[in-house]
């Protein structure tokens, strides 16, 4: 991709059509701030400023960038430049969907079985190495992590069934 490409091409999204995305996602982000704000209350107690108090002032400052952001984007319109083409935002993917995966199921099967995980799936799936090499540099991994972690510095990682299982 070069700073030169336009998005006349329909080779990707147009850098215009991302910056509207993320001025309305920040725009939401700060709705749901200023929500929850109201609902615990941004008044002063007794003892101080409610739990609401600093997240609403702090969401009304996100609105008001977002509606700036906005507003500026819209009166530029000239501007079509690609953002990223289709194959490069894939490679995006293919590195924040399989790290997603693996935040959600650290809570489920623990740190341990998806960091194994994790580093299986990059090692065959984007790096292609064999299976010997996958499994001896994942669970390797994971064993010098829980001799760090745990044995060294005694300080416990969320585990999960197989790590129970195991007795560790």
């Amino acid at each position: 991709m070069t700073g030169q490409s336009n998005g006349a091409s329909g080779a990707g999204p147009s850098h215009r059509s991302v910056e509207i995305g993320v001025a309305l996602l920040t725009l939401v982000f700060s709705l749901i701030v200023i929500g929850g704000s109201l609902q615990v209350g941004i008044d002063w107690a007794f003892d101080g400023p409610r739990a609401g108090f600093f997240p609403f002032y702090l969401g009304l400052l996100i609105l008001m960038s977002s509606l700036v952001n906005l507003f500026q984007i819209i009166m530029d319109g000239k501007t079509q430049r690609l953002f990223a083409e289709w194959g490069q935002l894939g490679q995006v993917l293919r590195v924040v969907v399989p790290s997603t995966v693996y935040v959600v199921l650290v809570p489920y099967i623990g740190i341990y079985a998806a960091s194994i995980l994790l580093i299986a799936v990059f090692m065959k799936w984007l790096g292609r190495y064999g299976w010997t090499l996958v499994l001896a540099v994942s669970i390797g991994t994971i064993v010098i992590t829980f001799i760090v972690f745990e044995k060294w510095f005694l300080v416990p990682l969320p585990k999960g069934p197989i790590e129970e299982l195991l007795g560790l």
